[in-house]
């Protein structure tokens, strides 16, 4: 018979216990030190070696990182009041702090003080974002959690002022070639009347500066070079102009310059659009239904929805309209099983999940764990409870093959150049060329070949992507229906006709959906509805494919 083991307890130190350590602790380190003062070298506990030479290197560090701080903060105090973080704390989390070495600008009339502050924080801002060491978004929150006396408004004004430089990147550097003092001022002061008005402006700027403004947005634009106009960097502009045309090209990257609105989905699973529309009035939020997601709402101003109940109760869910209409597209239904294989933080897989009225089996894939974990308390707060998720190794993953044609329905939302968001990234084309579609290609071919074996026959496999490129888009679903003539392409606007979704013609090009935010005030996306095996009652399949590398505009 095993002989079961006792279970072990450790006992705490006594008093006595622990001032004998702290005493020997003690003794080690005079020791120590005798013998680093006599020459010696003593080699700590972690491995770290410690000599007179290093000790002296290390308090000189010190002493000059003192001197630095020292100067810095009398600086910081004579030249500004406002926009350093505040606290040890933010200080330490914010990246850099180029406030000491920009001179703060008075504002021209008191009136105008607050915004003077908020156009010189942006300025400090934008040093740091046109490095474009990281993503745009994550350096302006991290700049704004520093900087905790900011105001929702002085956020926002700092927040759009640097995005309006992103956007508008190109134009605005031809535009400040003239005038004097930092570039980055210039660009802040120009692409700030994109954000408040010109009374405000003048009020907040020298007079100098107000009139170097004025004088400079009334230079003409229009003769500019077509890529320039563009505000894209040259390859990625031509791209677009061997895919839709020149003219088209430029109405697209107009609207890809712009803000997106705010979209929110209904989660039907806690309410209804209607109820959710009253609960933003009561609010005194305006809100309208958008013109093709049928669980879609517009709201016509951004306000912070985070400590609205409709939010906290999982009512609602930050979804672009065009991104709703993807998953509307996928029809997953009553206790299907289906799979999300980029689900990444989860919008398309919550929005999967109420319309399969929190049945069936929803598997929620993605490489990258972090990304998933993000899921889990929108989860929580949207009462669905028949989503797994899964973090996998690569769409090659063991776990992936073992499910092989189980699943009735598959949405690949692959990896792209993310060119339709630029509108919410305006950063994306500048961080990354054309190279890198080149790249994605091939990931995006080999995704859709693995995320294909996983669908049953006569279910459906929908690839799609937020990229306006035909590389990424047509060009992906013709070269795999080439190679697996099991599968057949069902026009999109047949597909959501069966749910009583009725989008114009112009939403689909060559029986895919296409959406684009010139014409349809969505983000950019495509998506290819992919039947596989037995014909079904959905439609017919599309017509010819056809991929054209140039429409006509």
């Amino acid at each position: 018979m095993t002989e079961l083991k006792k279970k072990s307890y450790s006992k705490k130190p006594s008093k006595k216990e622990r001032l004998a350590a702290e005493l020997a602790q003690k003794e080690q380190k005079a020791r120590a030190q005798s013998i680093v003062t006599a020459g010696g070298v003593v080699i700590r506990a972690d491995g770290v070696a410690m000599s007179a030479v290093a000790l002296a290197a290390r308090q000189k560090a010190l002493q000059m990182a003192q001197a630095q701080d020292t100067q810095n903060a009398q600086g910081a105090h004579n030249v500004h009041d406002f926009g350093a973080p505040q606290n040890p704390r933010a200080r330490g989390k914010a990246k850099t702090d180029a406030s000491a070495s920009i001179p703060k600008i008075e504002a021209a009339q008191a009136s105008g003080k607050r915004l003077a502050q908020c156009l010189w924080c942006a300025q400090i801002l934008l040093v740091d974002v046109l490095k474009f060491e990281a993503a745009a978004d994550k350096q302006v929150s991290q700049f704004l959690r520093g900087h905790k006396e900011l105001g929702a408004r002085d956020r926002h004004i700092v927040a759009e002022t640097v995005y309006a430089v992103l956007r508008h990147r190109r134009v605005l550097a031809h535009l400040a070639q003239t005038g004097a003092g930092a570039l980055e001022r210039r660009l802040v002061l120009l692409a700030a009347q994109k954000v408040v008005d010109m009374d405000s402006l003048q009020a907040a700027i020298a007079e100098e500066e107000f009139a170097w403004v004025s004088e400079t947005l009334k230079a003409p634009v229009d003769g500019l070079p077509a890529a320039v106009r563009s505000n894209l960097p040259d390859e990625w502009f031509n791209a677009l102009v061997g895919a839709y045309g020149e003219d088209e090209a430029l109405k697209l990257t107009g609207a890809l310059n712009q803000s997106a609105p705010l979209d929110v989905r209904v989660n039907t699973i806690k309410s209804s659009r209607e109820a959710v529309q009253i609960a933003f009035e009561h609010a005194g939020i305006e809100s309208a239904v958008c013109e093709y997601a049928p669980l879609g709402l517009r709201l016509l101003k951004k306000p912070a929805l985070q400590k609205l109940d409709v939010f906290i109760t999982g009512a609602i869910e930050v979804q672009d309209e065009g991104s709703q209409l993807l998953t509307h597209l996928l029809g997953a239904k009553r206790g299907e099983m289906v799979a999300d294989f980029c689900a990444g933080a989860g919008g398309k897989t919550l929005a999967i999940g109420a319309m399969m009225r929190n049945t069936g089996r929803l598997y929620a894939f993605d490489i990258a764990a972090h990304r998933l974990a993000k899921l889990k308390p929108r989860l929580a707060r949207s009462g669905l409870s028949n989503v797994q998720t899964i973090a996998i190794d690569s769409e090659k993953d063991i776990r992936v093959k073992r499910l092989a044609g189980k699943f009735d329905r598959v949405l690949v939302d692959a990896p792209c150049s993310g060119l339709g968001t630029l509108r919410r990234n305006p950063d994306l084309k500048w961080r990354h060329g054309l190279d890198s579609v080149a790249r994605l290609v091939q990931v995006q071919a080999s995704i859709l070949e693995s995320a294909a074996k996983l669908v049953k026959a006569g279910g459906t496999l929908v690839y799609a992507t937020c990229s306006v490129l035909p590389d990424e888009n047509q060009n992906i679903v013709q070269a795999f229906l080439s190679a697996h003539p099991e599968f057949e392409l069902v026009a999109a606007r047949e597909v959501l006709a069966t749910q009583k979704i009725d989008i114009p013609e112009s939403a689909e090009r060559e029986g895919c959906l296409q959406l684009l935010p010139h014409v349809h005030q969505t983000d950019g996306f495509f998506a290819a509805y992919l039947r596989k095996g037995k014909p079904s009652k959905l439609g017919k399949p599309a017509a010819e494919f056809v991929v054209q590398d140039k429409k006509e505009s």
